[in-house]
């Protein structure tokens, strides 16, 4: 058996890592499993915009050491390892991952999204060799070459911008005959001379032998038209990560945990922060937040014993 802790928090994005900097400063014993990758999806955002503190924006793979260097200094533990699964028992919750078993009796659930791929002919077989999910790490390989990104939200605009940096031209491609991106992203990118758009269109198979040459695109009145580019950049959704959880606490259709005003789930002890729950507002201001709401409510919790329907 591994070592017994107040709060294990299970994620290592920007939501996970305040959460367990917040449940350290409270004096809580406190575990951090942060999976394989530090930071999650801000690790590939060159600028991460709105975040006080910061007013020209901070790189999200400098916001989220930070983060986990507060965290650790506050006094809590990080292991790398990824949780593979949760389980009640009795009073507390046994969690198991790559780098052992640790016992908690209050457990933060803070493991995000992954992205959603296009599930179209090409995507997978040329993933790495073209197709990718990270502009600010392959943008430089791409200088003086077409583009195309796929999405209308604040992820595709932000990374069709970082592209725009390096490539000769970007062509947003998105589903909608409107962006959703906020408007500051929306008003950079429709005025950038190297950006371009396709609306009310999607791509329907990624081209090329070994490496990406292009994109074939279809329009909503059936209209199909190929074009050239080196690069397609996905960024149409993303899908919250609670196969740990799965069966354990009541999810959304589209797969979020619900939870209260509290952040606390359907199961005594378990609580949520960040996109992996339903209603969270998916910017790593708001996750943060949310990191540090479930710390207190975690916090009151074991102070009280008081649970919802108790």
């Amino acid at each position: 058996m591994g070592k017994d802790f107040e709060i294990a928090v299970v994620g290592g994005g920007i939501a996970g890592l305040t959460a367990g900097l917040a449940c350290a400063r409270l004096g809580r014993s406190t575990l951090v499993i942060t999976g394989d990758v530090l930071g999650g999806h801000l690790l590939s955002i060159e600028k991460v915009e709105g975040y006080p503190g910061f007013p020209d924006g901070v790189p999200g793979y400098d916001l989220c050491p930070m983060a986990q260097e507060q965290a650790v200094a506050a006094g809590a533990e990080l292991t790398m390892g990824a949780a593979t699964t949760l389980e009640s028992a009795g009073d507390q919750w046994q969690v198991r991952s790559a780098d052992g078993e640790f016992a908690a009796r209050a457990v933060i659930l803070a493991t995000g999204t992954s992205l959603k791929a296009l599930n179209v002919p090409g995507e997978e077989r040329l993933k790495g060799k073209g197709v990718s999910h990270c502009a600010s790490c392959d943008a430089p390989l791409l200088r003086n070459r077409r583009v195309v990104v796929a999405g209308g939200g604040d992820s595709a605009l932000q990374e069709a911008l970082t592209l725009a940096q390096h490539a000769a031209g970007v062509t947003i491609v998105h589903r909608g005959a409107e962006l959703t991106a906020q408007r500051s992203f929306r008003a950079r990118a429709e005025t950038h001379p190297k950006i371009d758009f396709r609306a009310d269109s999607e791509i329907v198979e990624v081209l090329g032998t070994d490496v990406v040459s292009g994109a074939r695109v279809r329009a909503r009145t059936g209209d199909e038209h190929e074009l050239e580019a080196a690069g397609v950049f996905v960024y149409i959704g993303l899908v919250p990560c609670t196969a740990l959880v799965g069966g354990l606490v009541s999810l959304t259709a589209s797969g979020h945990v619900l939870t209260d005003a509290a952040l606390r789930a359907s199961r005594r002890g378990l609580f949520a922060a960040g996109t992996v729950r339903a209603g969270a507002a998916g910017r790593a201001v708001a996750a943060a937040g949310e990191g540090t709401r479930a710390a207190l409510a975690a916090d009151e919790f074991l102070s009280t014993g008081d649970w919802p329907g108790r």
